[in-house]
């Protein structure tokens, strides 16, 4: 086993390292873009007294491409894999334009948005409605998951001691996807609402619906309900309004002092209006629409 790492910590420099020292002190840190860790320090005051720090592993930050999707390390940051999905998933960069602010874009990496467990992540729920796959390492075992799945409850996922996320495959065949956030600013603020969904239609009818929130529970989590109320049915503005109850089957939202639970509600519903209007071509960007 490697020696225990100095109290200032340890950078690693390739994937095999990372995982023998992970696994052998699963008590460590792991610091990516810092963008969340370090307010932990400057706010909470706490001493990180083993911190990883992973920025000098090459393989975390690559982007790789194959039939239908891409394999992005999870060093990759937000800014980055922006540029990789515009032209795939022109809607999931959309929602990664109003990550932050462009400076934590450049340091936030997509694993650390994920590992951090936060219900109101900004990528998760795009994620999951595309039905992403999170790769994690312990040592030398590698495991594979729907992400949707790695959320068990508020900051709890399923990640077992010394165990990182090292990467996540994102289909890229998924025309009809829609991402929207509902913050008090257009950036640099942290979501009420988010809603993301990837909507299939064939003759007239909703043929696959996958939608998933951040903001709405404990965890970013699909609209299992109101995808049900959808599927079979016509994608019309009627159908939506009957699907409309099925958003409280799927969620029972806190009110808090970003939203009132009932906003949040009422929220959610709306955006599956919108939603509908943005896949038959109507303006519903705040960065279109005019009076």
């Amino acid at each position: 086993p490697p020696p225990p790492p100095p109290a200032a910590g340890c950078r690693p420099t390739s994937l095999e390292e990372l995982a023998r020292l992970y696994e052998a002190h699963p008590e460590a840190t792991l610091i990516a873009g810092a963008t969340d860790v370090g307010l932990w320090v400057t706010k909470d005051l706490r001493d990180l007294s083993m911190p990883l720090f992973l920025g000098a592993i090459p393989e975390l930050r690559r982007i790789e491409e194959a039939a239908g999707s891409l394999r992005v390390g999870a060093m990759v940051t937000i800014s980055d894999l922006r540029a990789a999905l515009a032209p795939r998933l022109p809607g999931l960069a959309d929602l990664l334009r109003r990550f932050a602010s462009v400076q934590i874009r450049n340091a936030a990496t997509l694993g650390g948005n994920i590992a951090n467990g936060s219900p109101i992540g900004d990528t998760p729920p795009a994620l999951i409605a595309l039905g992403a796959t999170l790769h994690l390492r312990r040592g030398e075992t590698r495991r594979d998951l729907p992400l949707e799945e790695f959320f068990l409850d508020y900051r709890k996922q399923d990640r077992r001691p010394g165990e990182f996320v090292e990467a996540v495959t994102i289909p890229t065949e998924a025309p009809g996807l829609r991402c929207y956030k509902l913050s008090k600013r257009f950036d640099q603020d942290i979501s009420a609402v988010c809603g993301c969904f990837n909507i299939s239609v064939e003759a007239g009818r909703v043929a696959a619906a996958r939608l998933a929130f951040g903001g709405m529970a404990g965890i970013p989590k699909r609209a299992a309900a109101v995808e049900a109320a959808l599927l079979g049915r016509p994608w019309t503005l009627a159908t939506i309004e009957a699907a409309r109850p099925a958003f409280a089957e799927d969620f029972t939202p806190l009110s808090d002092m970003r939203a009132s639970a009932g906003y949040r509600l009422e929220a959610a519903a709306a955006l599956l209006v919108r939603a509908f209007h943005d896949l038959q071509g109507h303006p519903v960007s705040v960065l279109e629409v005019e009076a």
